[in-house]
């Protein structure tokens, strides 16, 4: 198991920087929808859907929101990219998070409001979208490459941190009814090393970055938030939904939504961050 998750996590990187340098904007947004569709198709089975027409009417519904997105947007238009639209779709998807974290917060009393088949397939579309927009639009900035390899990284350093100080220090759990693996300990291990990775990325990064450091603690801060409660998200609607993993697809790891869970809620919280920072 650790070797074929060990092979999978590497493939998964590799790919990952191969299609970020060599990958024109537009075909890596392709490339990134057929990720959120594989992820919309395992979403479906999450929200309770199991035959296969009903996940394929799921996955077409949720192509369409990424259509709808691209349209209003005109992201790949020169010079007409709608900043404006993209920055109100994204937080609409920042909201939703605000009160998933109530949800996660108080389940299992909060699944009254949340349990039912529609509600979970309209919570997929508005996971899943947004953060295929956010990702989309940071690589049509000239920091594009960039900033989508610090939001991955800012995620990566917070699982990495909250990983060993769970483990030296993880007593008190952070959200027992849904995850009883995730502790406090980890939470904040997860958030320091992810601030101290930025420290150095913003003082020695050739030519300066265009915001102060503190607006960049504080962009890496929310964003590694949004991460830890879009692992918890997930894991809530897998709980209630009674199974351990979204899919099969990627060995060792499961699915492909167990590795976009994170990335899911980070992304347009972090693209937002961007936005609403001047730096784009």
């Amino acid at each position: 198991m650790l070797k074929e998750r060990v092979i999978t996590g590497v493939s998964i990187v590799g790919g990952l920087l191969a299609a970020l340098i060599f990958l024109e904007p537009v075909a890596l947004s392709c490339v990134f929808a057929v990720l959120v569709l594989i992820g919309a198709w395992e979403w479906a089975n999450l929200s309770g859907f199991t035959v296969s027409w009903q996940k394929a009417v799921y996955v077409i519904l949720v192509a369409a929101g990424i259509g709808f997105c691209f349209n209003f947007t005109q992201l790949f238009a020169e010079g007409q990219v709608q900043t404006a639209v993209v920055q109100e779709i994204l937080r609409v998807a920042c909201t939703w998070w605000a009160i998933a974290l109530l949800l996660v917060k108080f389940y299992p009393g909060s699944a009254v409001l949340w349990g039912g088949r529609l509600m979970r397939a309209g919570i997929g579309i508005i996971v899943l979208v947004p953060a295929w927009l956010a990702v989309s639009f940071l690589r049509t900035t000239s920091d594009g490459i960039f900033s989508i390899l610090l939001a991955i990284a800012l995620v990566v350093a917070a699982d990495v941190g909250a990983y060993f100080a769970g483990r030296a220090f993880g007593k008190a759990k952070l959200a027992p009814n849904v995850s009883p693996g995730k502790s406090w300990a980890g939470f904040w291990g997860g958030m320091a090393l992810s601030l101290l990775l930025v420290v150095p990325i913003w003082l020695y990064w050739p030519g300066g970055l265009p915001i102060a450091l503190p607006a960049m603690l504080v962009l890496a801060g929310v964003t590694v938030l949004a991460s830890v409660l879009g692992d918890l998200s997930e894991s809530m609607v897998k709980r209630h939904r009674g199974i351990k993993d979204s899919g099969n697809i990627l060995p060792g790891h499961g699915g492909v939504m167990d590795r976009l869970d994170s990335l899911s809620a980070a992304l347009p919280v972090f693209t937002l961050g961007f936005i609403l920072s001047g730096w784009v």
